[in-house]
């Protein structure tokens, strides 16, 4: 994950996934298509308030543990709610070639255009 934080909503996350895993890749379809879109969180409930009427307990604070990706979330909202469509490359050479391709054009195109 490379951004956690608490929002108006509840617990925001962005993450990324490991390109180079096959079952990553099978992920990125699954979610693209709509198929995998739910979050589930494992967490450690570190300090609680329980209300002796209604029952009710609060997690006032919590350890978080592990985010998934999952089918079906206990909390109905706790959805992904954007995937990059970004290509997936075997090798990091190959994503190399292509960085290095796409700053050449734009070198190119920048020269040509100020020139």
């Amino acid at each position: 994950w490379t951004e956690i934080r608490e929002d108006e909503r509840g617990l925001y996350v962005e993450g990324r996934l490991a390109t180079d895993v096959g079952r990553a890749r099978e992920v990125h379809a699954l979610m693209k298509a709509g198929a995998l879109d739910g979050l589930s969180i494992g967490f450690r409930a570190v300090k609680t308030r329980a209300d002796r009427k209604t029952g009710v307990r609060r997690i006032l604070e919590a350890d978080l543990w592990e985010i998934s990706v999952v089918t079906f979330p206990m909390l109905p909202t706790a959805r992904v709610s954007n995937v990059k469509h970004r290509r997936f490359y075997r090798d990091r050479e190959t994503e190399l070639v292509r960085l290095m391709r796409r700053a050449a054009r734009s070198m190119a195109n920048n020269h040509f255009t100020k020139g």
